[in-house]
Formats: C-alpha cells, sequence, structure tokens
C-alpha cells in the first residue's frame, strides 16, 4: 500500500510537470510571437473610423473640427517630446517614442476651423452660438463615440486628445498586444 501512495504520488507529479512544462513552452511562444508583431504604421481601423463619425457629428452642430494629428512614428513622439525640454516651443507631452497611445494609432488630436480656414486651439469659442464652449462640445461627441479625452486627465490636461485604448494599457502595447480591427 505505501508503494501504491508512492507510485501514484510520483506519476502525479509527472503529470503536473508535463502539464506545467507544455504550458511553459506556450507561454513562451506566445510571448515571442508578441514580440515580432511589426508597430503599427497608421490609424488603426475603429479609430479612423470613429474620428470620421466625430467630424461629421460636430459639424451637425455647426463645429468645423480639424483632425491636427493621429497616428505618430516613435521618431515624431521624440521630436515632439524634446519640444520645450532641448529645442524651442511649449512642452506638449510627456511619452517618449512607444509610449503614447499615438504610437499605436490609438489617438487623434483636433482643433476648430474657422470660416477662414484658420486652425484654433480656442477652448472658450462658441462659434456656433449655442452658449456652450465649441470644443467641450466636441470632447462630448468623442466621448459619446467611446474615446477618452485628456481634458479629463488629472495631471496633464491634454485638451486636444483623444483616444480609445480598448483596455490596453501603454505596457502592454510595448508587449505587442493589440486590439482587433473589426470594424462595426
Amino acid at each position: 500500500m505505501k508503494y501504491l501512495k508512492t507510485a501514484l504520488s510520483v506519476v502525479f507529479l509527472l503529470v503536473l510537470g508535463g502539464f506545467i512544462f507544455v504550458w511553459m513552452q506556450n507561454e513562451l511562444e506566445f510571448k515571442e510571437e508578441l514580440e515580432s508583431r511589426p508597430p503599427p504604421s497608421e490609424l488603426h481601423p475603429i479609430v479612423a473610423k470613429k474620428q470620421d463619425e466625430l467630424v461629421a457629428e460636430a459639424a451637425k452642430i455647426g463645429i468645423a473640427v480639424v483632425i491636427t494629428d493621429d497616428f505618430r512614428s516613435n521618431e515624431e513622439q521624440n521630436n515632439l517630446h524634446r519640444q520645450g525640454r532641448t529645442t524651442e516651443g511649449n512642452v506638449v507631452t510627456h511619452a517618449e517614442g512607444g509610449e503614447s497611445y499615438h504610437n499605436y494609432g490609438l489617438a487623434i488630436d483636433y482643433a476648430l476651423r474657422l470660416d477662414n480656414n484658420d486652425v484654433v486651439w480656442d477652448i472658450e469659442r462658441d462659434d456656433n452660438g449655442n452658449g456652450k464652449a465649441d470644443w467641450f462640445e466636441v470632447a462630448d461627441i468623442g466621448k459619446k463615440l467611446g474615446f477618452s479625452w485628456g481634458g479629463d486627465w488629472r495631471r496633464f490636461k491634454d485638451y486636444p486628445h483623444l483616444e480609445m485604448n480598448f483596455g490596453l494599457s501603454i505596457s502592454e502595447l510595448q508587449e505587442g498586444w493589440r486590439p482587433e480591427d473589426v470594424v462595426e
């Protein structure tokens, strides 16, 4: 009886070890597959569709929106990050290359276009004359479409910024995770 218990324990441990070995092999292969995925090079299709809807919905209430930025390469992001630090201009981002949702095609920036085609970043304008700041009306439209708005951030308010992270953190995106690109 004692030998039977010992034999069963050994068999159990061998089977368990085999399962753990197979699981670890699968995890390593999956991690390698994630890391080998090329970085995005354009705006995510769902974000692109929602961007177009944002512009159209704003136009319906008399607000002309212009998208000033969308997908950004790591090099472009690093150039923006240097602004106000080692190059002229104001600090406009705290994110270096690979640390922004723009680098994964999941963010856009907007501004307002005036009747004379000038582009402004005036968050207090009310050109449609409804008593509400156009900028915040656009942000509300974006939120209804599923975007998160940088103006809601606690620390660094990024009023032109809208993003869809699809539940993925920057570190997950850096690891190679990507949102599905099925357009609704």
